[in-house]
């Protein structure tokens, strides 16, 4: 029996590359399922809505053919059932498949997809952790495969989304800039099941794997499957300070600076300003505070 397969195209992804290379993507998972559906709807509330459905739709995997917004919106569909996850990145930063060994050149990714689904059958997906945004009602929790983040970081990422110039990777540089020269500690308390940190912070990071910001290992120790998260906490630093720190996660070396705390746990509570925004996996998820739970073998992926 074949494979009932769904994919999912964010067209706007790679400044147009995902709307490019769509039909090649479609002939190559059709030549390999027994049925394909095909998710391009126009706006960003249709696409989720779109990915939203498959959840209960009989399938057996979903593919991306996106960024990491794109794929956050599928791993809500997918986190806690059987369907899994294929993704070939075409999008900015492709954080989540730099994390799990995939491909960032979308050809070679779906090559590897492909082989996956050949073997599929006879080589079971592989399992990986998820965070999940605990709130009060347990059925809409929010899921994410990379990186929460409050503090520095996520006020960049707010700015860069609310600035219509310059595109591309351009915009969160001038977006960093701007939040440099306002950069303001507060006091935050990180509470989790392996200790307490309570100090003035710039930035919290909550790892459950290493990467955000289009290759930046914020949580360089993190992998996906070890049930837990590295956390990394920025004390309070100076805008200079800061600034020199900025160069070293692209290394991560910045965790052996002594303004930088790390710790590994399996659940983690954030409290502080409340005008700090939450971002996950790049997308807005709220503000403080923020509970998290790591969440062992949440997600099956192939390839």
């Amino acid at each position: 029996m074949g494979w009932r397969l769904a994919l999912a195209v964010h067209p706007d992804s790679g400044q147009g590359t995902a709307a490019r290379m769509a039909g090649t993507v479609a002939a190559r998972l059709r030549a390999e399922a027994a049925h394909l559906e095909l998710i391009t709807p126009a706006s960003p509330e249709r696409f989720r809505q779109r990915v939203a459905d498959c959840r209960t739709s009989g399938l057996d995997a979903l593919v991306v053919l996106g960024g990491d917004g794109a794929a956050h919106q599928a791993v809500q569909c997918c986190a806690g059932t059987d369907v899994s996850l294929g993704l070939v990145p075409c999008g900015t930063g492709n954080d989540f498949a730099r994390a799990l060994g995939i491909p960032r050149d979308p050809r070679a990714a779906l090559d590897a997809l492909v082989s996956a689904l050949r073997h599929g059958r006879r080589r079971p997906p592989r399992r990986l952790d998820l965070g999940r945004v605990d709130g009060a009602d347990a059925a809409a929790a929010r899921w994410f495969g990379t990186v929460l983040c409050t503090g520095f970081d996520a006020a960049v990422n707010a700015r860069a989304n609310s600035m219509p110039w310059p595109r591309g990777p351009r915009r969160y540089d001038v977006a960093l800039l701007q939040e440099l020269m306002s950069l303001r500690p507060r006091p935050v308390v990180v509470d989790t099941d392996a200790g307490r940190l309570t100090l003035r912070a710039t930035l919290v990071a909550v790892g459950n794997t290493a990467f955000y910001g289009g290759g930046i290992p914020i949580c360089p120790s993190a992998v996906y499957d070890d049930g837990a998260f590295d956390v990394t906490v920025v004390g309070p630093v100076s805008p200079l300070r800061l600034a020199r720190i900025l160069p070293r996660l692209r290394t991560g070396t910045h965790v052996r600076h002594p303004s930088v705390h790390t710790l590994r746990a399996s659940r983690v509570h954030v409290a502080g300003a409340p005008e700090w925004p939450v971002f996950a996996d790049g997308d807005p998820v709220g503000a403080l505070p923020v509970s998290v739970t790591c969440v062992p073998g949440a997600l099956s992926v192939l390839g």
